[in-house]
This record gives C-alpha cells, structure tokens and sequence, in this order.
C-alpha cells in the first residue's frame, strides 16, 4: 500500500470527521456539552453504541483471536445480551428518574460526597488508561505505515492525533461524538464486509463455499463445554459477560453518554436492545472475517504473523487489491479516532461536573472549567501515549489494561449495593474498600491455580471484586433511616 493512498485515506476520514462534527455542533451551549440536549433519535444512538462498544483494539484483535480461541467470544456476547437488559430495565430508569449527568451522581444521592468522587476517581483512572492503549494502537500502526518513512518522531504522531480529537470534540461534545460514532460504526461495518467479499474472491469462493470452509474449521467452534478450568468454558464466559457489560457499559460514563441523549427513558431503553443485537451480529463478521484470513494464509503458504498483526498485515502486505488495505486503516482509524474523542468527552463531563464540581457555577465559569479540563486531559491522554511508546513491552501493556478493568469492579459493587440494600455505609470506609477489593481480587485471581485445584480465574474476575466491594460496604454499614 503506497504512501500517497495511506495520506489520502487519512485526509479523507479527517475531513469526513470535520464536517460530522461541526454539522453536529451547530447551536451547542455549555450545557448541551455534557448531555447532547437530550433529543438524540433512538435509531442513531443505538448505532452509535455500536461504534462506542468497539474501539481499534477491537477492530485488530477479534479477528486474530479466532486462532487460540475459535468463536468462543460469542459466548461472552450471550452474556452481553443479558447485561444489556440488566441496563435497559434497571440502571435507565434509575438514571432518567434522577436526571443525572454523570452517573456517578447516583451515588451522590445514595451515600454522598465520597462515594461520589471515590466513583469518579475510579472511572477516571479507568477510562484515560484504557482509551489511552486503544490510541496508542493505532499510533504504532500509523508510525510503521507512515510516519517513519517521513522520519516523524512518535510523540508528534501521538501529538497530531490527539491535536485532532481535541478539535472535533470542544464544541460539540456528546452531539458531535454520538454522530461520529454512528458514521464509525457504519465505516467499520462496511470494510469489514467489503474485506470479507474480497478475500472470498481471492479465495475463488462463492458464499455458500466460505461458509462451508468457516463452519468446518477449526476455528469455527463456539460453545466449550467440557473443562470448567478452561478460561473459555461456556458458564464463565457467559456470567463474566453479563457482569461485564453491566460494569463497562452501564456503569461508565464514556458509553452510557450516547444512550442517555435520547429523548425519553423508553427511547434509551428500545435503543440499547436494539444496539446489542446489531453488536452480535458486527461481532460474528469480524470473527467470520478472522477464520477467512487464516483460510486464506494457509491456502497461501503465507508466513504471516498471527494475532493482533494478522489483519493488517494480510491487507496491506500480501497483494490483496489496494481497496483491502485502504478498507482496513479506514476502519482502524474510524474507530479509533472516534473512540478517543468518546473517551475525552466522557472524562470532561465527570472530572468537571464530578471532581470540580463546576455545574454549581456560574455559566461562564462552567464553560471555563469545561474548556480547560478537555484541553488537559487531551494533553495528559497524549502524554500517556507516548508513556506506552517508551515502556510498550507486552507485560507492562497487559498489567495496565487488566489493572484498568479491574476498577470496574468496586463501581459494581457500589451501585449493587445501593440498589439492592437500604443500608447506608460509613463514608470514611468507602474510599478503603473500594481500594482494598481489586488489590485483594488480583491477588486471589494470581494464586488461584495454586490455590483452588487448578481454577484459573478468567473476565469473571470482576464478579469477585464486586463481591469483595460489596461485603465491605455491607461490613461497614447501618440500616439507613
């Protein structure tokens, strides 16, 4: 792929990206910002929460995953539908009942001020870790594609593309990120099918032939069964998943936004179940995708690299037609740039409403703490980029990535608590154990081979540090008058 088609597909998503958000941001004020004036059609923002549920990551590491773990992620996606309506018929109503911002005013109104900010503190860390790895991905592929062959040192790749996020994003905010997120979603959905076709034809494949090569495959099989201990075992991927999308979903800020700009409840409600069967549905195309590069590599006797190089590697090196490789960074890109602006918005929105406290302002002082915190957070998001840059060895990426999952954890345990019981902990001990329980789950889940017969904890780790959470706040609580 030459380096003039990879500049021309860039300017071209950038100026698409433009022109979206400032379509979008026309007559936005301070307050509509945060909550995208709550008149959000369902239909747009249940596609957009398709887009908001996948980043770059995603977009690279799903098809080459299907080597090691065959279709088995769409066990998880059957959790995933449980969650779903877990969100929809609990936390939505609970959310549009209070009129909240941020979601972690909940616990403002359940147990008070340190909840409130332990919460927010918890998801900030979270979020500006996590969407730093998803942008850092695509700013190592950018570096190899592009920007080394024009000797651009890596923090002005990181610069650049969080210099641009930053403009797409300060206007707008939730309304400019819910359309971009839509037009992600429909780019990826279409490279992806579009590569799909075209692999197929390289393959000298009809449909109902790649089909049948997909299904008796290797990589084809779903459900397993058999061995409890095997982190694919069908009930842990299917329970972590519920408790997973109820954590990272409806308990984060970044991806409730989207939905919580709907008009009504009911409207958010239809717009959730809507979005998650779109999801399982792009989902078996990017793992039917991953079982037709690897099809393919073989019927080659390509030495291709497996895993998260897989895709790019196959569309950009191995003379597919140039479309393949424009398809592919076209749908990185989208989904990467539209994700860290997701991210931004959503850490401005809590660090300004939820750490500052700036929505008892003043509206041109609410506007001025708004303007600088995204700005910061912009410039710390960058900073953190090239951080993963000079330490990106696998074990530090993977440390930081699971750490960031795990502090999804005491906020399930929080909001369980709150809604579940009628007790009321002692604010000094909420900070403690929401500290204490994903210290104490990641030492569990190191030693649980060792300690449990052999068990190796798999995403379900986050149920234990909800329960830790959860018998914490309960030990150290009263009934509430």
């Amino acid at each position: 792929m030459s380096h003039i088609a990879i500049i021309l597909t860039l300017a071209g998503y950038v100026a698409l990206l433009f022109f979206v958000a400032w379509l979008s941001s026309r007559n936005i004020t301070t307050a509509t910002f945060f909550t995208g004036g709550r008149s959000t059609p369902r239909l747009v923002a249940a596609v957009a929460m398709v887009g908001a549920a996948m980043s770059g990551v995603t977009y690279i590491s799903v098809p080459g995953s299907v080597l090691g773990d065959g279709f088995s992620y769409l066990q998880t996606c059957l959790g995933f539908f449980v969650g779903y309506a877990v969100i929809a018929f609990v936390l939505i109503p609970l959310y549009y009942r209070l009129g909240v911002v941020s979601l972690y005013e909940y616990l403002d109104h359940r147990f008070g001020i340190v909840a409130h900010r332990t919460g927010a503190w918890f998801f900030f860390v979270a979020k500006i870790a996590s969407a730093s790895l998803r942008a850092f991905v695509i700013c190592v592929v950018l570096q190899g594609l592009l920007y080394d062959h024009y000797n651009i040192p890596f923090w002005a790749n990181a610069a650049i593309m969080m210099a641009l996020v930053w403009l797409y994003t300060r206007r707008g905010g939730v309304k400019s990120v819910v359309w971009v997120e839509m037009v992600k979603t429909l780019i990826m959905s279409a490279s992806i099918i579009l590569a799909i076709i075209f692999i197929i034809r390289e393959l000298g494949f009809n449909l109902d032939e790649a089909t049948r090569a997909i299904t008796d495959s290797d990589y084809s099989q779903t459900l397993f069964t058999e061995n409890p201990l095997d982190r694919r075992y069908f009930w842990k991927q299917f329970v972590a998943g519920i408790f997973l999308v109820v954590a990272m979903t409806g308990l984060d800020q970044d991806m409730m936004q989207t939905t919580l700009s709907c008009r009504s409840r009911g409207d958010a409600q239809r717009s959730m179940m809507t979005s998650i069967v779109i999801q399982i549905v792009v989902i078996t195309l990017f793992l039917a995708l991953g079982a037709l590069l690897y099809i393919f590599v073989h019927a080659r006797a390509i030495d291709a690299p497996t895993g998260d190089m897989l895709f790019g590697y196959v569309a950009t090196e191995c003379g597919l037609p140039t479309a393949v490789g424009v398809l592919f960074l076209l749908g990185l890109v989208a989904s990467t740039y539209s994700s860290a602006g997701s991210a931004l918005t959503a850490l401005t929105t809590s660090f300004t409403h939820d750490i500052l406290r700036a929505e008892h302002r003043p509206t041109e002082k609410l506007e001025r703490a708004r303007s600088l915190s995204h700005a910061l957070i912009a410039v710390v998001m960058c900073s953190i980029i090239v951080l993963f840059h000079h330490f990106s060895h696998a074990g530090a990426i993977t440390l930081i990535f699971t750490m960031a999952s795990y502090t999804y954890g005491p906020l399930l345990g929080m909001f369980a608590f709150g809604i579940i019981t009628r007790r009321m902990p002692r604010p000094a001990i909420v900070p403690v154990v929401a500290i204490a329980s994903p210290i104490i789950s990641y030492i569990i889940a190191s030693h649980s081979k060792a300690w449990f017969c052999g068990y190796e904890f798999s995403y379900e780790v986050i149920l234990l540090n909800a329960v830790l959470c959860f018998v914490g706040l309960l030990a150290g609580s009263t009934r509430r008058k």
